[in-house]
């Protein structure tokens, strides 16, 4: 089968388990073509049987995602960051609605829409390099695939709002002090134990796994659902503004930008 619909996802099925390595030089940066690539996948990996577990990684040593592509955003037109915002939300609901186990191997920075498609997993493993955060509205921005619901049901909202409103990056060792990663290991190691952990999921019914991921997500998804929507709304609507255009070409030019709110 032909799992993957972009070069910039690889996978590789071993055993019941599908490995998927975001692979988009040099930042692992998601974009229009990688997005609708991961929808397509996940539903291929859902109406295959035989795939009880997936793990998700990031090529190279540095980068598990560093989020989205912010060239998309230069130019400031909404109706791009409309797509986009429904992209992001396609693909990391179809991921975080995976029937089987998925598992985050975070390898490098995730951040933005990099934390965030970790976020919509059911485990993370982050290795000790690893940092995280949600920096969007340093560029004007705000998380819009699930970062402001996810990683507030996951952390509490205090840590939530450190890390959103006042753009704290953190490293993974406090990530598991506050269980946003539920183990830290050595360098280059994520990927081996995340495996070795969808291998365990393995030995367990699919059918049992999968009913009690759905029971285990009911409170928190009947709390979140309705807000997702208004998050990508919440993200369009900056696209009218002075800041957001500011902050995405000051990033771009590699500058600190001057905020006017407005």
């Amino acid at each position: 089968m032909n799992w993957s619909d972009s070069e910039k996802l690889k996978v590789e099925i071993s055993g019941h388990t599908a490995c998927i390595t975001i692979d988009n030089p040099a930042a692992n940066t998601w974009d229009t073509e990688s997005l609708p690539a991961l929808k397509s996948l996940i539903e291929k990996l859902n109406s295959t049987k035989e795939i009880f577990a997936l793990v998700i990684t990031g090529a190279g040593e540095k980068f598990f995602s560093a989020g989205a592509d912010l060239n998309i955003f230069a130019d400031g037109d909404a109706n791009k960051a409309r797509d986009m915002a429904q992209f992001f939300g396609e693909g990391f609901e179809t991921l975080a609605d995976f029937r089987g186990v998925s598992i985050a191997a975070i390898n490098g920075f995730a951040m933005g829409g990099g934390l965030e498609v970790a976020l919509a997993c059911d485990i993370r493993i982050a290795e000790s390099q690893a940092q995280m955060g949600l920096p969007e509205a340093k560029v004007g921005l705000l998380p819009c695939a699930g970062g402001t619901q996810r990683l507030s049901w996951l952390v509490g909202e205090g840590w939530a709002k450190k890390m959103i409103l006042c753009g704290e990056r953190i490293k993974a060792d406090t990530a598991k002090e506050i269980g946003l990663v539920e183990e830290v290991v050595n360098p280059g190691e994520s990927l081996n134990r995340a495996m070795a952990l969808a291998e365990q999921a393995g030995e367990q019914s699919p059918i049992s796994v999968s009913s009690c991921k759905d029971l285990i997500h009911q409170a928190r998804n009947n709390a979140v659902s309705q807000a997702l929507p208004y998050e990508r709304q919440k993200f369009v609507d900056l696209f009218g503004t002075n800041d957001q255009k500011e902050g995405v070409t000051a990033f771009l030019e590699k500058r600190k930008p001057n905020w006017t709110n407005s």
